[in-house]
């Protein structure tokens, strides 16, 4: 049995319940207390010997469950009971995003990083059953989500990356290439992408063998270029408001630029490609071409719930109450003056 809620925020309105039978409990506090002062008790029940306690708590104990089920309609609970089996068909995708503080340089509108955010979020959305992973690197590589087929989990991750979730800075891209081999199964014939989106700025000494390795395991990549060959300096700011720019040893501002031999290389050993990500639209263009040329794969038989909308049944629930509520009187019943309910008798 799974369950989730469709419109959360609906929930909020359940606030209204408790107010409501305060307001109640309050009214029949006040009547009493009026009663109280009009005259005796005994003889103010005589002169309204109709008058029921307990149908008034039910009217209004009607009323409240009919307006519960109207709230909890409006948040559409869903139940999933029905499993299906389904057979997927595609390929394994490693996104290897460069989370360095070069990537807040803002050649390219409105930095690198979310730029890169944005091409990654688009190339998802082409995407039909293939599985994904998110790995982040700046001077060390950090695995953000491993291989699922649940890509609104994966955009939520995406969007929480920055430059503080990897200690180490600098630009490591020999250590991201590696993390991102170890997310696919090796024995595993389906094929295996990564697509990297870098500035291109290279710290590290092993590319080469990285690449080597990658290339024996069967990894293609495809590389991402983001940044301008004029480059620009790198914002330091404090609540979105630019304080100063990043300097090097020498107190000079750093101009980093975007480095696309280092990229093009990495495509060329691993019989990837290269494509510069400055126009969103020609990199979606170039990624989906490329799937549309690798081998498709039966990787797994995933089960899902088929989740079944309940908020029809909460509604008419709701409206029946509220039909039946209009015809509740707040006069005794013969049989309610039997059970002496709230000991209404004299």
């Amino acid at each position: 049995m799974y369950d989730e809620l469709d419109e959360k925020k609906y929930l909020y309105l359940l606030i209204i319940i408790p107010i409501l039978v305060l307001i109640f409990l309050f009214n029949l506090y006040w009547k009493r207390r009026k009663q109280k002062e009009f005259g005796d008790l005994k003889l103010v029940k005589k002169l309204t010997p109709e008058k029921s306690v307990f149908k008034s708590t039910l009217k209004i104990t009607v009323f409240l469950l009919a307006l519960a089920c109207l709230i909890l309609g409006l948040v559409n609970p869903k139940l999933g009971t029905k499993v299906e089996t389904v057979k997927r068909e595609g390929i394994d995708i490693v996104f290897a995003i460069d989370v360095s503080k070069s990537m807040l340089a803002e050649d390219v509108a409105p930095n690198r990083l979310e730029k890169s955010k944005q091409i990654v979020s688009q190339i998802i959305n082409q995407l039909g059953s293939d599985r994904i992973g998110i790995v982040a690197y700046a001077g060390s590589a950090f695995p953000v989500l491993p291989i699922t087929t649940d890509y609104s989990v994966a955009k939520m991750f995406l969007q929480s990356m920055n430059p503080g979730m990897v200690s180490s800075q600098g630009t490591s891209l020999d250590e991201a290439i590696q993390l991102s081999s170890t997310y696919f199964n090796p024995d595993s014939k389906t094929s295996k992408l990564v697509i990297m989106i870098s500035d291109g700025e290279d710290h590290s000494e092993g590319i080469e063998d990285a690449t080597e390795e990658a290339n024996k395991n069967g990894l293609k990549i495809i590389t991402i270029g983001v940044g301008t060959e004029k480059g620009g300096p790198i914002p330091l700011k404090r609540n979105g408001v630019v304080e100063s720019f990043q300097r090097d040893q020498n107190d000079q501002i750093v101009v980093t630029k975007l480095n696309e031999t280092t990229l093009k290389e990495i495509a060329k050993n691993t019989k990837g490609g290269y494509v510069n990500g400055n126009n969103t639209k020609e990199v979606i263009d170039y990624v989906k071409h490329a799937l549309d040329n690798i081998e498709k794969s039966e990787f797994e038989t995933k089960q899902f719930a088929n989740y079944q909308s309940q908020f029809q049944w909460l509604l008419g629930i709701a409206f029946f109450l509220f039909f039946l509520d209009i015809f509740f009187l707040e006069k005794k019943t013969t049989w309610v003056k039997k059970m002496n309910l709230f000991n209404e008798k004299e």
